[in-house]
């Protein structure tokens, strides 16, 4: 096999895995307290193909923790015990999925999987003998077998079961199957190889057709005709083609039996083949994939019929996996085309030319432009889902260390925002969560004494409003106490006015600032002085925001504002002292010329405005970034009203110019981060401008 071939079966391995570990998380924390037959069996499957799929791939240490678990499944399948703890079956299954995932993050590095996973495989092996009713050996010295091999040693495989329910007589049946796999899956040569391996786990004498199947010049031939495979088993039809069903990616399946191999004795059975559950409900050509981060429609936008009949399942939607790295180099084509069309529409050799014919075409030109665009962003959009129900992987174990009992709710899971902010707010939402369950959430006693349900909960929403998404973490439990978070900021010097004049809500925004943390003792969560911290400083990545809200006794709620997408905005193009410079649309909410009668200065120099009986702090850009040559009088220039948040500024500008869309571009890293600014754009004249950072104006 050359390095390309077994590089792409890597990359195919990791991101399936991947997918089948986060789905087996997934199914534990919905089904702690008690598993019931169709968990049972999707765990089994899950853990077959890790099992499969790794000793394909020679990860023995992978594959020997997957069968343990497997082996464990298998015999709750078969013999339904009643004497199960389930807690403890729960953790034994999370503890294998984060060994697969440590490993598999090693392998996403560059590395080898090389952790031991015989321990664990030896764990459950101990839980399985409590189940069965067999004494549980104190541990011996290590074997050099590898891990694989240890798992099936120590307990004794479910297949010996196997034998008498599954074997159709002294010789040997032969069966021929065609496999189609799904449009769009790719690497179907190195799939049908997949499928081959595991096939010898119960089959010999095993034929197929194309012969030379890892050659990439057979997946055109797959593709048209399917996978053809002959083998012999001593297993019955409904083995074979129950087996054969877990095929990942499978598209069409029909098994053919051929009648009896004359002259073969019967194949020993051998420790790994254990049969795949048996789904007979389902029918083989609903068999899906594992949840696939990157995906795009191939088909053109379905009618309005049509998309009624494939949301009620009877046309299947034509998807096909995407690396991700083509589409971040398409979105930067598609910014290129987006400056190539401003400098030819706004070129100023036109300026004063009567153009009526150029004009339309431009507009025809920018309109279908336009619609690429979106159907570009579009394709980077995925859902929050993912995110979100990891979430509850972390409430289950923060619950089982400190002792308490919260329900977490997921409400609009199924917003969309760009794949780029999503690598961004896993870890601020994560946080919250945790500051929600280790600082607001009290004990059931304490709940119960105070007249609340023992279970807290703790909300977990986002929904669209405009260009942002708003992702909201609500807790019902203590609230925030101000007076504690304001001594402790006036203690570090954070304050700097009197304690009087400050509203609960500011006082509330210093749980943002970096080392604060009110926690007196350290723990495994908190009083470290980090984690809230993370939430303002991943968001500013991102252009995004952070809103606290609490009420005392009652809870607290935390709001993340973020944008749909960063790579191209809609901007106002504002000039200053001959320099363009501009400010996202999302932050604008209006602009005017200033009346004199409502200017004034406060007792700390501070220029103010009052608007429509508000009052507002003005920011001169120019004073902000040390400009010359701009306009100074505040009438005779252009005031620009920016909300972050719950504030707002009344930003000075020399002149409005227009709205455009922009391009957003990373400032290089050899210039110093500078406050206020967030990248730049290049403009249609070949010029640089600056894109306003809005959140920088609210700390000067």
């Amino acid at each position: 096999m050359s390095d390309f071939d077994r590089e792409s079966m890597l990359d195919m391995y990791i991101f399936e895995m991947s997918g089948l570990v986060d789905s087996l998380e997934a199914t534990i924390v919905k089904s702690e307290s008690e598993y019931n037959i169709d968990q049972i069996n999707e765990i089994f499957r899950v853990m077959h193909t890790i099992k499969g799929s790794s000793a394909m791939m020679m990860f023995d240490n992978i594959a020997g923790v997957a069968h343990s678990i497997e082996d464990l499944f298998y015999y709750l399948r078969e013999e339904s015990p009643t004497n199960v703890d389930y807690s403890r079956l729960s953790d034994h299954v999370l503890n294998g999925a984060d060994f697969v995932k440590a490993e598999l993050g090693k392998l996403q590095n560059g590395g080898q999987p090389d952790g031991d996973g015989s321990d664990l495989a030896h764990t459950i092996e101990d839980f399985l003998k409590e189940l069965k009713g067999i004494s549980v050996s104190p541990p011996v010295a290590a074997s050099t077998s590898t891990p694989a091999a240890q798992s099936v040693e120590a307990v004794a495989s479910p297949v010996e079961s196997i034998e008498t329910t599954n074997t159709v007589g002294e010789g040997m049946h032969r069966y021929k199957a065609l496999i189609h796999f799904q449009d769009g899956c790719e690497m179907e040569n190195i799939r049908a190889y997949t499928l081959v391996h595991n096939l010898q786990d119960f089959a010999q004498d095993i034929t197929h057709e194309p012969k030379d199947v890892i050659d990439e010049e057979t997946i055109p031939l797959i593709r048209k005709d399917g996978f053809t495979i002959e083998f012999s088993s001593i297993h019955d039809y409904n083995f074979v083609q129950d087996h054969l069903a877990q095929t990942v990616y499978l598209k069409e399946l029909s098994v053919e039996e051929l009648g009896m191999a004359p002259g073969t004795a019967p194949v020993p059975i051998v420790e790994s083949a254990e049969p795949a559950p048996v789904l007979a409900a389902e029918p083989i050509q609903e068999v899906a994939p594992p949840s696939m981060p990157m995906t795009m429609n191939v088909d053109a936008p379905p009618s309005t019929d049509e998309a009624a009949q494939r949301k009620a399942g009877n046309v299947p939607a034509q998807m096909i996996s995407v690396n991700v790295s083509k589409l971040d180099a398409l979105l930067n084509l598609m910014g290129e085309l987006v400056i190539s069309e401003a400098m030819v529409t706004q070129n100023s050799e036109l300026e004063g030319l009567q153009l009526d014919s150029f004009n339309k075409e431009t507009r025809q030109l920018k309109k279908i432009i336009s619609s690429l665009q979106q159907t570009v962003m579009s394709m980077r959009m995925v859902p929050l889902s993912a995110t979100f129900f990891k979430m509850h992987r972390i409430v289950r174990d923060m619950c089982r260390q400190l002792n308490k009992d919260v329900q977490l709710d997921i409400v609009g899971e199924e917003t969309e925002v760009d794949k780029n902010i999503i690598e961004h707010i896993a870890d601020p939402i994560m946080h919250i969560i945790r500051n929600s369950i280790d600082h607001g959430v009290e004990f059931p006693a304490e709940r119960r004494e105070s007249g609340k349900p023992e279970k807290a909960r703790v909300l977990l929403e986002a929904k669209n409003a405009g260009g942002d998404v708003l992702i909201i973490i609500k807790d019902d439990g203590r609230g925030i106490n101000t007076e504690k978070v304001l001594k402790k900021a006036k203690d570090n010097g954070l304050t700097h006015k009197p304690d009087a004049e400050y509203t609960d809500k500011e006082i509330q925004q210093f749980i943002f600032l970096p080392g604060f943390s009110t926690n007196e003792q350290v723990t495994a969560f908190s009083g470290r002085g980090v984690g809230m911290d993370v939430v303002t400083s991943n968001l500013e990545i991102v252009g995004g925001t952070a809103l606290v809200d609490s009420v005392p006794g009652e809870g607290t709620t935390f709001t993340l504002k973020i944008p749909l997408t960063l790579a191209i905005i809609e901007g106002m193009s504002v000039l200053v002292a001959g320099a363009q410079y501009t400010i996202p649309i999302v932050h604008i909410i209006k602009s005017f010329k200033a009346k004199p009668e409502n200017l004034f200065t406060d007792p700390n120099g501070n220029e103010m405005i009052t608007e429509r009986g508000e009052i507002y702090n003005i920011v001169r850009l120019h004073e902000f970034f040390n400009i010359d040559g701009a306009v100074t009088n505040i009438e005779e220039g252009t005031l620009i009203m920016l909300e972050n948040g719950e504030h707002i500024v009344c930003l000075l500008v020399d002149e409005l110019i227009g709205q455009q869309q922009a391009v957003v571009k990373p400032m290089p890293k050899y210039f110093k981060r500078v406050r206020g600014l967030n990248g730049c754009t290049l403009l249609g004249n070949g010029d640089i401008s600056l894109i306003i950072d809005v959140a920088g104006f609210y700390d000067k």
